[in-house]
């Protein structure tokens, strides 16, 4: 298991070391990760600010370069670090999401351990809310006829002309083969993922799958302002 987290945000600046309940987020984040039963879950951060937290916690730290330009490229830094084996399967679970269920991490890591036509697995949730649905903050996912992505996008899709087709809200969990994370960060960004910012259509423009687990129960959100944190606070408590 790695969890990238950088200090740096321009909506929220710390976010990794925000108070959550006398924990800093990060830190939540992990006791969530380990509890899925992973094997091990290492913090991956350029920061030392974040590095003392999560050490202080008794969690395990890889220092990463501070100019990765996604997630992702974080991670395939960490995996090589940790000279992982190519069929190891890790699991990417964002540091600001730190009421995320162990069962749903243990689930997508599953998911692509069965299924070798995949790159990548994640997950989604059936979304009923209209404004969420509308919103370009809340990425969605339409998907095909055996459960791999189609496309991402943060415009509400599929858009319901005719029929009530249901829409996915997109959960910001990852699992990939240590080999496959090595080769996303040498890949070529996509225009798509340039004009969505959305990475995960970099694998989908090179013609990889990502295979997608449905949640039968809704996916809590995660923090991106200080607001998202008083709401994951009230959640939590």
């Amino acid at each position: 298991m790695l969890i990238p987290a950088r200090y740096a945000s321009s909506r929220f600046p710390g976010k990794p070391l925000a108070d959550l309940g006398g924990k800093p987020m990060i830190v939540r984040v992990a006791e969530r990760a380990k509890q899925s039963g992973a094997e091990a879950v290492h913090v991956a951060t350029d920061d030392e600010r974040i590095a003392r937290a999560v050490r202080s916690a008794g969690f395990a730290v890889v220092m990463t370069r501070a100019d990765h330009a996604s997630g992702s490229d974080r991670l395939a830094e960490a995996a090589r670090t940790l000279r992982l084996s190519d069929e190891q399967i890790v699991v990417n679970v964002q540091g600001d999401e730190p009421l995320i269920a162990p069962a749903l991490i243990r689930a997508v890591a599953e998911r692509l351990e069965r299924d070798h036509g995949a790159s990548i697995s994640t997950a989604c949730h059936a979304l009923h809310d209209a404004a969420q649905a509308a919103s370009p903050d809340v990425v969605k996912v339409v998907l095909d006829a055996h459960g791999y992505a189609l496309y991402f996008s943060r415009s509400r899709i599929p858009y319901p002309r005719q029929g009530d087709a249901v829409c996915y809200r997109h959960a910001g969990i990852y699992a990939y083969r240590a080999r496959f994370l090595r080769e996303f960060a040498a890949l070529e960004p996509a225009p798509l993922e340039r004009s969505e910012a959305l990475e995960q259509l970099r694998a989908l423009w090179h013609g990889h799958r990502i295979a997608v687990e449905v949640s039968d129960a809704q996916i809590p959100p995660g923090v991106d302002t200080p607001d998202d944190l008083a709401a994951v606070l009230k959640m939590l408590q």
